[in-house]
């Protein structure tokens, strides 16, 4: 059986920040910027606090099975929520979305060279 690779996204809110956390945040929004978002392992945190209070976590996964799906995405919401916890964020309104990169339709250039390879 092949390997399953999934992304799954975690967004919510920030809640109740002090001014203290909100100046951490805004010190460490370089390294958080939507441009630097990747799917990892551990989880890429990306937010823009000046412009709005929401995040988005990135994370990816793999699996064996179809259903795998639900535990990493269920183990995805935990890992973003631990992150915010540790460090006494408060947060609100977590929700994921997750998809199977082998469900996942081919783009325009892929199915081009699918179709070339098969030539």
């Amino acid at each position: 059986m092949d390997t399953r690779t999934f992304r799954i996204t975690v967004r919510g809110a920030f809640d109740g920040l002090t001014d203290d956390q909100r100046a951490a945040l805004l010190a460490d929004a370089a390294a958080h910027d939507v441009l630097r978002a990747a799917f990892t392992p551990e989880g890429s945190l990306t937010y823009d606090i000046a412009a709005r209070p929401a995040f988005v976590f990135r994370f990816s996964a793999t699996g064996k099975e179809e259903e795998d799906i639900l535990e990493a995405t269920e183990h995805a919401e935990a890992a973003a929520g631990a992150w915010l916890a540790e460090r006494g964020y408060g947060f609100k309104n977590l929700r994921s979305s997750a998809e199977d990169l082998s469900q996942a339709p081919l783009s325009k250039r892929q199915r081009r060279a699918a179709r070339t390879s098969d030539a």
